[in-house]
């Protein structure tokens, strides 16, 4: 490990991963997505703007026999999840590109995943205050691929009645779902993220399917306070 890098425990998943001491660090949006998606034995699954590589490895602990993709722009980053992958001994579960997610076409089969989730920056480009952190503002905000991008990437890798699950920043919902309707995704679930019962949502869950309609059921609140989550309702 370099001076610039720590080792981050996740005991709940026996997990290490190695992060930049001063870049950009996983929160625990990510953890909230993977509980969110609710993966299956067996799924094939990417994750666009995998950063670190948290999401592949969690979710590889949560359900055996699944195999990820997880795609990066940032070459540092992506070198850290590669690297992550190997020190938790899953590399022959999880694939690292190292690739904007604009150009996966030809090297990742259209509609070939059962599940694609995705933590894509919040912000758009140009807003918000600027990190003097180096790597910082790709990961928050947008630069080549905006959020209905992201959407149009995983509606191109998702099988027909394949799931894709997004978190995002509630200031994006309408945006995702007018996106998604252009893109005849069915809007299935939807949960709210609070830091406690009187505050107004920071985060929201949302998954959509594509090839099949369905009802969309808005689930009780999540309250996450210093990393603590209690289900509401």
């Amino acid at each position: 490990m370099r001076g610039e890098e720590t080792i981050d425990e996740l005991r709940d998943f026996d997990l290490r991963v190695i992060q930049q001491r001063s870049g950009y660090r996983f929160s625990v949006d990510p953890l909230l997505l993977c509980d969110f998606a609710g993966i299956r034995e067996g799924e094939e699954v990417a994750d666009l703007g995998t950063g670190c590589g948290v999401i592949p490895l969690v979710l590889a602990r949560m359900a055996e026999g699944t195999r990820f993709v997880g795609v990066e722009h940032q070459k540092s980053l992506a070198g850290l999840a590669g690297r992550n992958v190997a020190l938790n001994g899953l590399s022959h579960r999880i694939s690292i590109v190292n690739r904007d997610i604009m150009e996966v076409k030809g090297l990742l089969s259209p509609s070939s995943f059962d599940l694609v989730v995705a933590n894509p920056p919040y912000r758009k480009r140009g807003t918000g205050r600027v990190s003097p952190i180096p790597g910082r503002d790709d990961a928050r905000h947008e630069s080549t691929a905006a959020l209905a991008d992201f959407l149009a990437v995983a509606r191109k890798l998702v099988k027909v009645s394949g799931r894709i699950c997004f978190i995002s920043h509630p200031s994006r919902l309408s945006e995702m779902l007018v996106a998604a309707v252009g893109l005849k995704l069915a809007p299935v679930r939807l949960r709210m993220v609070h830091d406690n019962p009187g505050a107004e949502g920071r985060m929201f869950l949302l998954e959509l399917v594509k090839g099949r309609k369905g009802d969309l059921r808005v689930l009780a609140p999540l309250f996450v306070n210093n990393g603590e989550r209690r289900d509401g309702g």
